[in-house]
């Protein structure tokens, strides 16, 4: 089990065995963030990639030993970095908010190599953005000041189209279509496509404020806000 801790004295990343709980290694001295770790094979090497308060940490989670730090943060000390690092291949997508923006890393014989960063592309505040076919689809911008849902290149960071004003949420790949949850309780289902953005359906069925993901198990979505569960069929 692997555990962006937060700590000092080598303790900012710490993995434990699932069953005892001992400590088996510790790494970094890095700061916790919001962002959960994931675990890649790249170039047939096992890579745990961490997202922590400071930026990205690509260790062996064999034994704990750092790869190489991709320093990624704002400026501002009450930001975060919450969004999940994003896998494609030898791709790494990171994103964040606070005048931070995202990056596209290649990992070239285990280092980075930058192909492109910008905040104006696709920059997610708490919410990842999901990867079909090279496009990248997620909320761009504050939670606070009225989201754009996007879709841009994965290589590129180009914009293929951009739905302003949209509002905050989560977006959910379910083959080659996206659940996208708005905060306030609208659930839509839309192509996975860079063409202009036509939702095939859409419906309320939840009172705001959701910010949870919801959960998909076969063709059942859970969703949540603070007081309400639903369960809902999405037909075969």
């Amino acid at each position: 089990m692997l555990v962006n801790v937060g700590g000092t004295n080598g303790a900012g990343i710490v993995a434990f065995d699932k069953e005892t709980g001992k400590v088996l290694w510790i790494a970094t001295n890095d700061e916790a963030s919001y962002s959960a770790p994931t675990v890649a094979t790249i170039a047939g090497a096992r890579h745990a990639l961490f997202f922590t308060r400071a930026g990205l940490v690509d260790l062996d989670p064999a034994n704990g030993k750092v790869r190489f730090q991709f320093p990624w943060r704002s400026r501002n000390q009450a930001s975060v970095n919450a969004a999940t690092p994003l896998v494609v291949g030898d791709l790494v997508f990171l994103s964040a908010s606070y005048e931070t923006g995202a990056v596209v890393l290649q990992l070239t014989a285990g280092q980075p190599k930058k192909l492109w960063s910008s905040d104006d592309a696709l920059s997610n505040h708490y919410a990842t953005a999901v990867h079909r076919d090279g496009f990248l689809y997620g909320f761009h911008g504050r939670q606070e000041y009225g989201q754009s849902l996007r879709c841009i290149d994965l290589k590129t960071g180009k914009v293929q189209w951009s739905q302003d004003g949209f509002g905050a949420g989560t977006v959910t790949l379910a083959g080659d279509q996206l659940l996208i949850l708005r905060e306030n309780g609208e659930l839509l289902l839309a192509p996975a496509s860079p063409k202009p953005f036509r939702p095939l359906s859409r419906a309320q069925v939840l009172p705001a404020t959701v910010r949870s993901y919801p959960a998909l198990a076969g063709a059942r979505l859970y969703a949540r806000n603070e007081r309400t569960l639903v369960c809902l069929g999405l037909g075969k």
